[in-house]
């Protein structure tokens, strides 16, 4: 049985599940240099997908496509999507966007009226907030194992919500709300002061399609290093947020009442100070809840976390490291970049299977073919060994373009720029090419085995969604790395997971002993990743690209 999930709204994209077994996940951004957060607004881009992959819409038995939300001010029990196909403008009822008390958070809405190709489907569809929920557990290790597990889904237009997932058979109880504030407000917060004001326009003329400040929550994460977390002022925070009503303009009035009120709380303070101070008490607030929600011993000490919140390497480390649990699982696309996938993944578990996925992370779109060398470029063979060497000798970032790209939003070495960590500025240089602000890290890509010598914990973490503490004596021999607060978002790789990237660290090591390298996207500002040499070179502003066994050189 082939199923197929879509996600048409912001991070738009389409995945086809085959018998548990997810054969591909393609997001819009990822393809012909697209926008980040590109919506699958277009029906006929589902048949280009398709057809990209050796798929036509007949051979799919079952379409699913992502509950939403209606507009607001229209009744959100009865949403519907307005895309085009061909032109022509479709209305596409879905589920709504989250469960409510009481309710089958596994409910099935069916439809029909999905236009692909000179056919009309039926689809089903299912709360956003399902898929973000199954999407995680399925892809976890408790699945694998036939483990119950609790699932944190905390997405930007959500309450986190906890559950309890029994998969066989499967059974999924919604336990509760943890506090009343939606997963956007630290970036609508963040969005409110100077340094990220000018991000606050939307993105797409349609709200419904693309929410604001869908670009700035990374950013601020990174920004925070710049300031101090002071714990202090929780109590103050608290006390602004719990007199507001639960809205989605809470992040603004929370930032106007901090920086335009007579006497704030820290009158000193630096915007990098508030981002981080906030991001600090949402962190703390989320791990009190969690540790009162666990109170119950019945419980599974097994967490998984869904929702766009998921990606804040900070509240994520605070989790694992909280001794609430014996183990802590994110997905490499706990955003909507996994929705489809999820959407899917919910539709599959529906058939009595067991709710546990057979997926990689590299099993996004592929590579587009090479058609000789690039205007202005020439190529010759290199093997990953030639590849290791000259990021060695000649100490500068490489482009790695090669087989199917990462899913989610971190390149995990597919579409990746690679570069020496050793070389004092590399880090500065990587930002300055990239046109990225000089406070944004560079990630750490390293050895598994070598990883603990390095970095505390340096526990596995292959998805770069958890943050280490560099070991003394390491910050000042790969400096590259090492954020402000003396921190790395640590990517670790072995020869299962992640065969190329492994091979190449051997090979470095071997050269430098040194088990790392940096790790950036390697993607034009603003846009998804490179989807084939060709974008690569004319971004040109690294002095070589490595994609499938051939070096390309400017000529």
């Amino acid at each position: 049985m082939l199923i197929c999930g879509l996600k048409l709204t912001h991070d738009g994209g389409l995945a086809v599940v085959e018998g548990g077994r997810l054969l591909f996940s393609v997001e819009m951004e990822k393809l012909d240099n697209n926008r980040r957060f590109q919506p699958l607004d277009r029906l006929e881009l589902v048949e280009d997908v398709l057809a990209r992959e050796g798929v036509t819409g007949g051979d799919i038995d079952r379409f699913v496509v992502d509950g939403w939300f209606a507009p607001l001010g229209q009744d959100q029990r009865h949403p519907a999507l307005h895309v085009t196909h061909r032109g022509r403008p479709v209305t596409l009822p879905v589920a709504p966007y989250v469960d409510q008390p009481g309710a089958d958070v596994l409910a099935r809405h069916t439809f029909a009226g999905l236009p692909l190709g000179s056919a009309t489907h039926t689809y089903s569809s299912y709360h956003h907030s399902t898929q973000h929920l199954m999407g995680a557990y399925a892809t976890s290790p408790f699945a694998q194992r036939g483990q119950d597990a609790v699932v944190l889904v905390w997405d930007g237009g959500m309450v986190p919500v906890l559950y309890r997932v029994q998969p066989e058979p499967l059974h999924v109880v919604r336990l509760g709300e943890l506090f009343p504030l939606y997963g956007s407000i630290f970036a609508d917060f963040c969005a409110a002061l100077p340094p990220f004001r000018s991000t606050t326009a939307p993105a797409a003329p349609d709200p419904q399609l693309m929410p604001r400040n869908l670009d700035v929550a990374g950013k601020a994460m990174a920004y925070a290093g710049l300031g101090t977390d002071d714990p202090d002022f929780d109590g103050v925070l608290a006390e602004h947020l719990d007199g507001m009503d639960l809205s989605f303009t809470m992040g603004d009035d929370l930032a106007r009442a901090l920086t335009e009120r007579h006497s704030p709380p820290w009158p000193d303070a630096s915007d990098a100070d508030l981002i981080a101070s906030l991001q600090g008490y949402l962190g703390r607030r989320l791990h009190a809840a969690l540790s009162a929600a666990m109170r119950d011993d019945d419980l599974p000490r097994r967490l998984c976390l869904a929702g766009g919140c998921a990606l804040n390497i900070k509240w994520n480390s605070r989790l694992r490291s909280s001794g609430l649990f014996e183990q802590v699982w994110v997905p490499p696309f706990p955003n909507d970049s996994g929705a489809a996938l999820g959407a899917a993944t919910v539709e599959w578990s529906r058939t009595g299977a067991p709710p546990a996925m057979d997926w990689s992370v590299y099993r996004g779109p592929q590579l587009q073919p090479a058609e000789g060398d690039p205007p202005g470029w020439i190529s010759a063979p290199c093997d990953i060994d030639g590849l290791a060497r000259f990021l060695h000798d000649s100490e500068r970032p490489v482009v790695v373009l090669t087989g199917r790209a990462e899913l989610g939003p971190r390149a995990l070495g597919h579409r990746s720029i690679f570069a020496p960590a050793t070389v004092p500025g590399m880090k500065e240089h990587l930002n300055r090419i990239k046109d990225r602000e000089d406070y944004r890290p560079v990630a750490p890509v390293c050895l598994e085995h070598r990883a603990p010598e390095l970095f505390s914990p340096g526990t596995p973490d292959p998805h770069m969604l958890f943050d280490h503490d560099t070991r003394v004596g390491w910050e000042a021999k790969v400096p590259a790395v090492v954020h402000l607060d003396g921190t790395a978002r640590l990517q670790t790789v072995n020869d299962r997971e992640a065969p190329f990237v492994h091979e190449l660290l051997t090979a470095y090591e071997r050269l430098s002993g040194i088990p790392l390298l940096c790790n950036t996207s390697a993607n034009h500002k603003g846009r998804g990743f490179f989807p084939d040499v060709t974008s690569a070179a004319a971004w040109g502003r690294v002095p070589a690209i490595w994609s499938e066994g051939r070096l390309y050189r400017r000529a």
